[in-house]
């Protein structure tokens, strides 16, 4: 079967937290249903994105994935992961504030749940005026004191609050305690992983009118005490350019604002693409096989690794993508040594 651009049909999650902005953000009929979650590309079991369009319409994400690994995730991929997809992208509309909370790295993942451990990174879309979220610890404290702080209900006085606008990047490695606050919306790239410790959830019921659990012992073990300078990730907006924001052990993210066609070519990563469409509808055109896809805005596409080499072409004014995918190509000595600093500081 000939490659193609794949889209999704709608995954949307309902949370005790959510908005009412992600399905007009995405043309969908507006419901009173809070609304906290699309799941853009998804291959978690519990979840799978459904093909929405060509020969493949109807399937489940993973299913076609088995059927060309190597093509839709990349040789290299494929490889490392064993024919699963590394990554899950979603679209957060935060109404109310998320539970303070942590996710476990690789080896504590899977030594506890037998799972992938959770980095991800947060691109925000939208900001209410006084918008803000947590990332990391403003001061030290030792696990005695964490412990005092949750049983207290005082967390949220040790955690660094960054207040936010549209275009803040933060990068949040697994063991960093987080939480996005109301009136946010937000694009999220992470590891495809649903490990979550909550540490602190304000007292609240969930869904179902009972409180929901906390796990304070495990994201003891998981945290990160650790205080840096600054949590959140600096870079320069560009038009008409493919800007690298995020550069990770786990996966590599860009943003593009542009207003006229622009040739995308990411062979040279041996890795599938997601393009996150943040702002204005375009189309994406394969060199290869003259395929196209229209990409509307609060969509996201799947770029198999065997065609990676394409055209976005915005349709009616400025078109802002926001594109994750692993880079395996080889490095120079010097990156090598950054990523190994990154990965040994976690």
């Amino acid at each position: 079967m000939q490659l193609y651009p794949l889209l999704f049909e709608p995954n949307l999650h309902s949370v005790v937290w959510g908005g009412n902005q992600l399905r007009p953000y995405k043309g969908l009929e507006p419901s009173d249903e809070p609304i906290g979650e699309s799941w853009e590309v998804s291959a978690v079991p519990s979840s799978t994105s459904i093909i929405s369009n060509g020969e493949w319409k109807g399937k489940d994400l993973i299913t076609v994935i088995n059927e060309q690994p190597e093509a839709i995730l990349g040789k290299a991929v494929n490889e490392k992961y064993q024919g699963r997809l590394p990554l899950l992208v979603k679209f957060i509309d935060a109404k109310r504030d998320l539970s303070i909370q942590v996710h476990p790295n690789d080896e504590m993942a899977m030594r506890e749940h037998g799972k992938m451990g959770k980095s991800e990174m947060w691109y925000v879309i939208k900001a209410e005026e006084g918008a803000h979220l947590y990332a990391g610890f403003k001061q030290e404290i030792t696990s005695e004191e964490y412990q005092q702080r949750i049983a207290d209900g005082s967390i949220t006085e040790v955690l660094a609050d960054h207040k936010v606008k549209a275009g803040d990047v933060f990068y949040l490695p697994a063991g960093r305690v987080h939480a996005i606050c109301g009136g946010i919306l937000l694009a999220e790239v992470q590891q495809s992983s649903d490990v979550t410790y909550r540490i602190f959830d304000y007292n609240r019921p969930g869904m179902d009118g009972k409180p929901r659990e906390l796990h304070t012992e495990l994201a003891a073990k998981a945290l990160d005490f650790h205080v840096e300078a600054n949590y959140r990730t600096e870079y320069n907006s560009e038009s008409d350019k493919a800007v690298h924001i995020i550069d990770t052990p786990y996966f590599d993210v860009r943003v593009m604002d542009i207003a006229k066609p622009f040739h995308r070519n990411l062979l040279k990563y041996d890795s599938f693409v997601i393009s996150m469409c943040i702002e204005g509808d375009c189309k994406i055109r394969v060199r290869s096989t003259g395929e196209e896809v229209l990409l509307q805005e609060g969509h996201s596409t799947l770029i198999p690794a065997a065609i990676a080499d394409y055209d976005v072409i915005p349709q009616k004014g400025n078109t802002r993508l926001l594109d994750a995918y692993i880079d395996n190509k080889d490095r120079s000595l010097s990156h090598k040594m950054t990523r190994f600093l990154h990965i040994t500081n976690q």
